[in-house]
């Protein structure tokens, strides 16, 4: 009787340890880098890539803090619809959504304003390649939560 007790307690604790998720685990002491942070590792990773001189660099300097800047107000305003428990309308996401394609617009007419053409291009394909493979990651995602 006290090893079927057991047993019934190892696989009880077993089991919750199991069903523990991923999200509880990885993320809860992860730090969030600061903004300038960010910044400055894009510019790097942008410099190195698209060897960047020394104006070019200030310039899209500026450009990405502006952009992050749109960002993380437009991230503090989803996070405070959150908080309150509201759901955006069709109307707010068709507002968000074209809002988003007129800041990539314009990102797109200030880079080439900086860079080279050469260098616009590659920025084009990095830009393609980065979203290829997010798209890739997200369907592994799907597949992996379909299956379970």
């Amino acid at each position: 009787m006290k090893k079927l007790a057991l047993i019934a307690l190892l696989a009880v604790g077993i089991s919750a340890y199991a069903q523990e998720s991923k999200k509880d685990r990885k993320g809860a002491d992860i730090e969030r880098m600061s903004p300038e942070q960010r910044n400055q590792l894009m510019l790097k990773r942008l410099t190195n890539e698209l060897d960047l001189n020394d104006a070019q660099q200030k310039e899209v300097g500026k450009i990405i803090a502006q952009q992050s800047e749109k960002r993380e107000k437009m991230r503090a305003e989803r996070m405070a619809q959150k908080e309150k428990g509201t759901k955006p309308t069709a109307d707010e996401k068709f507002a968000r959504q074209n809002q988003k394609l007129d800041d990539q617009a314009e990102l797109k007419t200030q880079l080439k304003k900086v860079l080279s053409p050469a260098q616009f291009e590659k920025w084009e394909s990095m830009k393609k390649e980065k979203r290829e493979h997010l798209q890739e990651r997200m369907e592994k995602r799907r597949e992996k939560k379909s299956q379970e």
